[in-house]
């Protein structure tokens, strides 16, 4: 839990950094929303390969390794100045090193959440998710806090004063840089501390064309399962409608409220707050009533269409705590429930794998479609609307859809909590 929390901070963090140095340098308007694009693009490239990787060592070395990567990344960006390259190439620089810490991100999350499975029998799985998701959301949070107070005038003025930091640093964005890699170095020692689990699993294919062949196969059977798809499909909605909601609340902020960007960011933080406390709650629900809970997805949907009226500030901060508490109750079971299928029907590393495939492909496809709408110039009144209607409507569907596999199939809710390891591979 601390090694993630520390990782996800520092990956939040040095985002902001990165925004500050492409400012810096003058870059284009469009390379800070472009890095946010490749960092969820590696996952879904790199989706068959990671899983394989994550299953082929003990997961606290997977995540040793794959830190070490984001640390390489965090220190290719700090060194912008070193390479002799000029404003445009250091700028390719910063990008790519964004990249990297993407690439280490999409290997590092099998290992995170596989370890969860390996550690925990699936009645406590429903509270251990709820604690890494809570953490998490809490680590985006203070990640983008601290990435934003790094890179403040009177903050960086102040590091750039200290005694040891003239001979090291020059700008603003190199001090945010080289403090952001320190906490990248303390959640490798944890890292270090993390347990073997003594699980073992079957020699992991090599092959890379096998490999995507075999993974194909893995989401074939994640979404046949009558209950890996319903808890597939509500957690890729819930990542997706989740980045899509941060941008639509930046705009709704400005358009709706008049809030200047920093005013827009601390509404995202209220929401993530929300999603922390509903995270929490969610520990409570026990794996074999994890389905009881997607009634509140479809009233997060509707919750949203509220958005638009209210305008006090008590009513804003307000709704948006709702909107947050409601999507972590609702997907810390679901997700609970995806992990223990997968580790019943394939292994920890690849049913992660298979989940970060869908969920940011997803991400990547809201995001365009929201892209799209801001193109067609749409009010944000109306965006709000068509999001709070298309989440609620998909949400009623997946409801539809498991009461109808419960239907066909009336001895399906035994299947949950039972134990097992990659049974469909056998």
């Amino acid at each position: 839990m601390a090694a993630q929390a520390l990782s996800s901070l520092a990956d939040n963090a040095l985002l902001i950094a990165a925004i500050a140095l492409i400012a810096d340098l003058q870059g284009p308007d469009w390379m800070a929303p472009m890095m946010k694009w490749w960092f969820a693009l590696a996952y879904v490239v790199l989706a068959a390969f990671v899983g394989a990787f994550a299953d082929s060592y003990p997961k606290g070395r997977v995540m040793f390794a794959t830190n070490a990567v984001k640390v390489v990344g965090c220190m290719l960006m700090f060194s912008y100045q070193l390479t002799g390259l000029g404003v445009p190439g250091q700028l390719v620089l910063v990008f790519a090193a964004y990249t990297l810490v993407g690439i280490g991100a999409a290997a590092y999350s099998p290992a995170k959440y596989g370890i969860v499975t390996e550690m925990l029998p699936p009645e406590q799985l429903v509270k251990g998710n709820s604690w890494i998701e809570g953490l998490t959301v809490l680590s985006i949070i203070l990640g983008t806090v601290l990435g934003g107070v790094l890179v403040n005038p009177s903050v960086s003025a102040h590091l750039l004063s200290m005694s040891w930091m003239p001979g090291i640093v020059q700008t603003r964005a190199e001090a945010a840089i080289l403090l952001i890699g320190v906490v990248y170095c303390l959640a490798a020692l944890c890292n270090l501390l993390i347990p073997q689990t003594g699980i073992s699993y079957p020699k992991q294919q090599t092959n890379p064309f096998k490999l995507v062949v075999e993974f194909a196969g893995y989401v074939r059977i994640l979404w046949t399962d009558k209950l890996g798809q319903i808890s597939l499909a509500v957690t890729t909605l819930f990542w997706g409608a989740g980045a899509t909601l941060q941008f639509i609340v930046i705009e709704w902020g400005a358009q709706h409220l008049g809030y200047r960007l920093d005013q827009a960011s601390i509404l995202m933080g209220v929401a993530a707050l929300g999603t922390v406390f509903g995270s929490i709650c969610a520990g409570r629900v026990p794996l074999r009533k994890a389905l009881s809970v997607l009634p509140l997805g479809v009233l997060m949907g509707l919750a949203v269409l509220l958005m638009p009226l209210v305008n006090r500030t008590w009513e804003v901060y307000g709704l948006l705590l709702l909107v947050g508490a409601l999507s972590g109750f609702f997907v810390v079971p679901m997700n609970a429930l995806l992990q223990h299928r997968g580790h019943v029907l394939l292994s920890a590393g690849h049913s992660i794998a298979v989940q970060n495939f869908n969920e940011q492909l997803n991400i990547l496809l809201m995001l365009a479609v929201y892209s799209l709408m801001l193109w067609l110039n749409l009010r944000i009144g109306v965006i709000i609307v068509i999001f709070g209607l298309l989440v609620a409507s998909l949400m009623l569907l997946f409801m539809r859809w498991s009461r109808l596999n419960h239907k066909r199939d009336p001895e399906l809710h035994k299947q949950i909590g039972q134990h097992g390891h990659g049974q469909a591979l056998r």
